[in-house]
C-alpha cells in the first residue's frame, strides 16, 4: 500500500523578502517552515506530514546563506547555510573544528549540500550530530517575527522532545557563537551502527579550556533532548576523576531502549566515552 503523501492536499507558501516570511509566520503559526527540505522528503515519503501549512525559505538565500565572522572574533551562522558551507568555510575549520566534525557526519553529501545547520536544531531530535557541538560552543540562536528579535542560548531551547520555547510566530534566522574558547581541547565522537550515513546511538562533544578550569560536555541520543551536563562539567573542574565523574553523570542522562540500541548499550557507551574525554583533555 503506497502511504506517500498527497501534495495536492498540502499548501506551501513562498515569501520573497524576510518581512514576507515573518508576516507569513505570524499569520500562520502552525506552518512549518522548509529550509533544506530533507525532514519534510521523509515525511512526505512515510505519508506522516507534521502539518498542511509550509513556509519555503529558499528564496532568501542571498540574506540567510552566509557563515560569517563577527567583530567580536565569533560567526553567524545564517538559517540558509547548509552543512557543506560549513564544513568548508576557512574561519569554521581553523576556529571551530569539532563543527566541521560533525557536519561531515551528518548523513551524505547530498544531505550535506541541501540540509541546514538551523534546521537541525529546529527539528529537535536527540539524535541531531551538531546540535551537542554547537552547545560546547555557547551557541545562541537568534528568533525573530515581525516585533523584533531575542537571543536564547541553545542550552536552554529544547524543553522536551521535539519541543522547544518558540512561539507560533518565531523563526531562527541565525547561530551565532562567540569566541572559540576551547582550543585546542576538543572532542567530538559519534557511536552509530556504522561510519557514515547512520542515526547516532551515542553523540557527545566536549573541550575545556587551558588548564582545565572550565569544562563543556553534551550529548545526545541519551534523553529526551540534547543536553549539556553541566553537573559533570562542574565536578570535572573541581578535580574529580572519572568514577567520580560517572556517578554524577548518571544522574544527568536517561537513555532509552528503541529501534537502534538499548539503555544499557547507551550507559556503558556514556561512561566509555566519558573516560575517553577526560583522557583526552590530560594529555593535550
Amino acid at each position: 500500500m503506497n502511504t506517500r503523501t498527497n501534495i495536492n492536499t498540502l499548501k506551501c507558501l513562498v515569501p520573497f523578502t524576510i518581512a514576507e516570511a515573518l508576516e507569513m509566520k505570524a499569520a500562520h503559526p502552525d506552518a512549518f517552515p522548509i529550509a533544506g527540505g530533507t525532514d519534510v522528503m521523509v515525511w512526505m515519503n512515510d505519508g506522516k506530514m507534521p502539518g498542511r501549512t509550509y513556509i519555503s525559505l529558499h528564496r532568501l538565500a542571498g540574506e540567510w546563506r552566509h557563515v560569517t565572522g563577527t567583530s567580536d572574533g565569533g560567526i553567524s551562522i545564517g538559517a540558509l547555510a547548509n552543512y557543506t558551507d560549513v564544513r568548508m568555510n576557512p574561519l569554521v575549520i581553523e576556529r571551530w573544528p569539532l563543527l566541521v566534525e560533525s557536519a561531515r557526519v551528518t548523513g551524505a553529501l547530498q544531505i550535506q549540500n541541501r540540509g541546514t545547520l538551523v534546521g537541525n536544531v529546529a527539528n529537535g531530535s536527540p539524535a541531531a550530530d551538531t546540535v551537542p557541538v554547537l552547545m560546547v560552543y555557547d551557541a545562541v540562536l537568534v528568533l525573530a517575527n515581525t516585533k523584533g528579535e531575542r537571543r536564547v542560548p541553545l542550552s536552554d531551547f529544547y524543553t522536551g522532545y521535539r519541543q522547544t520555547i518558540m512561539d507560533g510566530s518565531e523563526l531562527i534566522t541565525a547561530i551565532e557563537l562567540p569566541h572559540a574558547a576551547l582550543q585546542p581541547n576538543q572532542y567530538f565522537r559519534k557511536v552509530g551502527t556504522r561510519e557514515a550515513q547512520a542515526i547516532s546511538k551515542v553523540v557527545c562533544a566536549g573541550g575545556s579550556t587551558p588548564g582545565g578550569k572550565q569544562f563543556r560536555l553534551a550529548w545526545g541520543s541519551v534523553a529526551p533532548t540534547t543536553i549539556r551536563s553541566f553537573k559533570t562539567e562542574e565536578t570535572l573542574a573541581n578535580g574529580a576523576d572519572a568514577e567520580e565523574a560517572w556517578e554524577v553523570l548518571k544522574t544527568e542522562i536517561s537513555p532509552i531502549s528503541d529501534i537502534r540500541s538499548t539503555a544499557e548499550y547507551r550507559l556503558r557507551v556514556c561512561r566509555r566515552i566519558l573516560e575517553e574525554f577526560i583522557g583526552h583533555q590530560s594529555v593535550s
